[in-house]
């Protein structure tokens, strides 16, 4: 878990920096109470300001909360980015990108619940959906954390599956990954002599998935 730097720095911010100060308590906030664990009034009392002066950088609390996710989204495209371009083999790089997956998670648990947890507010078709932001390096997008999974699943297992869009076998990859860091957030999974860590069991359940799909692929008679 994120080790905050200690009591909140009421005077740590200014004109220029308000709306960063805002974000940040809302992500210390859902980090430490869960989403629904805090107010406009709340966030405004943290920074030490009153809760008009919220209005002047968002809508509401749905919109804070979704541009704690936005950034959310943004962190892990970028950390998933680096181990795809990290040095070893498409494999290798591929199981750094897991690890980084599950390690984020765990560290940015105000990111992360925000990511699974916000909706676009009102009338605000930017906020969503979150996992097409991409990032953006020389004023130009580079990819987000989907892309980052396409491309390297398309670099490890290069032969393809098939008639299985690559597309359909990232988001099992997604939903089994965030299926792990959610059980290890809440402590439910099964720890003990003999059981794989939750490392070793993304690597192994990715694996297994990947290679069923690529098993029909080599069994499916060619026309």
């Amino acid at each position: 878990m994120r080790h905050w730097r200690g009591p909140f720095d009421r005077q740590g911010y200014h004109h220029g920096n308000l709306k960063e100060a805002l974000i940040e308590a809302a992500q210390r906030f859902i980090a430490e109470r869960g989403i629904g664990g805090f107010t406009l009034a709340d966030a405004a009392k943290l920074v030490g300001v009153t809760p008009a002066a919220l209005y002047r950088h968002f809508r509401g609390r749905d919109a804070l909360v979704a541009e704690v996710a936005f950034r959310g989204y943004d962190e892990l495209a970028k950390r998933l980015g680096r181990a795809l371009q990290s040095e070893g083999t498409a494999l290798e790089r591929f199981t750094r990108m897991g690890e980084a997956y599950l390690a984020f998670a765990e560290q940015e648990p105000g990111f992360y619940t925000a990511m699974f947890s916000a909706k676009p507010a009102d009338g605000d078709a930017s906020c969503g959906p979150f996992w097409a932001k991409s990032i953006q390096s020389g004023g130009k997008p580079v990819g987000n954390a989907f892309d980052f999974l396409v491309q390297a699943l398309s670099q490890t297992f290069p032969e393809g599956f098939q008639s299985v869009d690559v597309r359909f076998i990232a988001i099992e990859v997604w939903a089994l990954s965030h299926g792990i860091a959610t059980l290890d957030a809440a402590g439910q999974l099964p720890k003990g002599p003999g059981l794989p860590d939750k490392y070793e069991l993304l690597r192994a359940g990715v694996l297994a998935l990947v290679h069923g799909a690529l098993k029909e692929h080599a069994n499916t008679p060619k026309k």
